[in-house]
C-alpha cells in the first residue's frame, strides 16, 4: 500500500501531524532521520515524501540530521519519487544567504545582507553595511538562534573578545540591517501546497526566537507558556490583504517548496522586508483556536499529502 513518508529528526512536531493523518484516514509512515540508515542500491518505497528536516538540528543533539536527509532526498529524487520540500527546498534551510539570493530573482525585498566567511571579517561587514542597529545571525541557524541585535561596531568587537556571539555551523555569518518593525510584530505568511493558507502576527518584543509550535511554547525562553503569552504572541490576522503573495508563492513554487511560509517585518512606510524562509513550517494551536477563518495548519498538510497520494495512484491506474 502506498503511504505518505514524513521524513523528521523531532517527535515532538509530528504529534499533531499524525493526529490529523489518523482524522483523514492517510497512510503514513515516519522516518526519523538518526535512526535511518541507507542501502543506495535498493529502490525506495513507492509513495509522497514530506520532509520536514530543520534547520534548528543541532539545537536538539541530531547535528548531522540535515546531511543525511540531503542524501535521502537526492536517493529518491534519483528514483523519480514525489518529494515535498526536496533537495532545493534543503538547500535554503539551511543557508539564509542563499534565500536571500533567490528572493532576489522574484524581486522579494529583503534587509540588506553582507556575507561573512569568518569572524574575522565581521567588522569589514559591518563597515559595507555601514547602517546601525544591526543584526548578527548565522547563515544556518533556526529558531532564531544565535541571531543578536548590536547598536555599535564597538559593541560587536567587545562580544567577539569575549567569546560571546555563539557559532555558526557552517562558518558563515550574515551582518543585516536591522528594520523595526513598526508594530513590534512580525508576520509570517503560510502557505500549503503553494496555496496561501493565512498570516500569523507575532510579538517580536522579547527577542528573535519565534518558534509557533506549541512544544516551543513549553521549552524556548522566548516562547514561555504564560496565559498573556498564549493569547498575545501568536495571532492570526483577520482580512489579511499582501499585494506580495503572487511573488511568495511563485518563489517557493520555483523552490519545490510545497509546505513553508515566508516571515517579514513591516517598517514605518509600509514596506515588508522578508527575513526569513522556513521550509518546516509549525503551528500554534491556541492561534487556531481563536481565529475566524477555522484552519488547522497541520489538518491542511495532511489533506494536501493525501491528494497528492491519490493522484500518484490515479497515474498508475492509467497507465495499467
Amino acid at each position: 500500500m502506498k503511504k505518505v513518508y514524513v521524513i523528521h529528526e523531532n517527535d515532538a512536531w509530528v504529534i499533531p501531524l499524525r493526529a490529523a493523518f489518523e482524522k483523514l484516514n492517510v497512510p503514513y509512515e515516519e522516518w526519523f532521520i538518526n535512526d535511518l540508515t541507507l542501502d543506495l542500491s535498493t529502490t525506495p518505497p513507492d509513495g509522497i515524501f514530506y520532509n520536514r528536516m530543520s534547520a534548528s538540528a543541532h539545537t536538539r543533539d541530531h547535528r548531522f540530521a540535515p546531511e543525511m536527509t540531503a542524501n535521502i532526498l537526492a536517493w529518491l529524487e534519483r528514483h523519480g519519487r514525489t518529494v515535498i520540500n526536496g533537495r532545493k527546498a534543503l538547500q535554503l534551510e539551511l543557508r539564509k544567504s542563499e534565500q536571500y539570493i533567490s528572493l532576489q530573482e522574484f524581486e522579494i525585498k529583503h534587509p540588506k545582507t553582507i556575507v561573512a566567511n569568518h569572524i574575522g571579517s565581521l567588522p569589514k561587514a559591518i563597515d559595507q553595511l555601514n547602517k546601525f542597529p544591526f543584526i548578527l545571525k548565522p547563515n544556518r541557524g533556526g529558531k532564531g538562534t544565535g541571531v543578536q541585535l548590536f547598536q555599535s561596531k564597538e559593541s560587536l568587537i567587545q562580544s567577539i573578545e569575549n567569546n560571546q556571539i555563539g557559532e555558526s555551523l557552517d562558518g558563515i555569518w550574515l551582518v543585516q540591517d536591522y528594520v523595526k518593525p513598526a508594530s513590534g510584530r512580525i508576520v509570517r505568511a503560510e502557505f500549503v501546497g503553494g496555496d496561501f493558507l493565512y498570516a500569523v502576527s507575532i510579538d517580536a518584543t522579547n527577542g528573535f526566537q519565534l518558534c509557533p509550535a506549541d512544544s516551543c511554547n513549553i521549552t524556548d525562553a522566548f516562547c514561555p507558556a504564560t496565559p498573556s503569552a498564549e493569547t498575545n504572541k501568536f495571532v492570526i490576522v483577520e482580512n489579511y490583504h499582501n499585494n506580495e503573495l503572487g511573488k511568495y508563492s511563485a518563489f517557493l513554487k520555483a523552490n519545490n517548496i510545497g509546505v513553508g511560509a515566508l516571515e517579514y517585518v513591516e517598517d514605518e512606510n509600509g514596506e515588508k522586508w522578508v527575513y526569513d524562509v522556513n521550509t518546516n513550517t509549525n503551528y500554534n494551536s491556541g492561534a487556531e483556536n481563536k481565529s475566524s477563518l477555522q484552519k488547522q495548519g497541520m489538518f491542511e498538510i495532511a489533506k494536501f499529502l493525501g491528494i497528492k497520494l491519490k493522484e500518484i495512484a490515479k497515474k498508475e491506474l492509467k497507465r495499467a
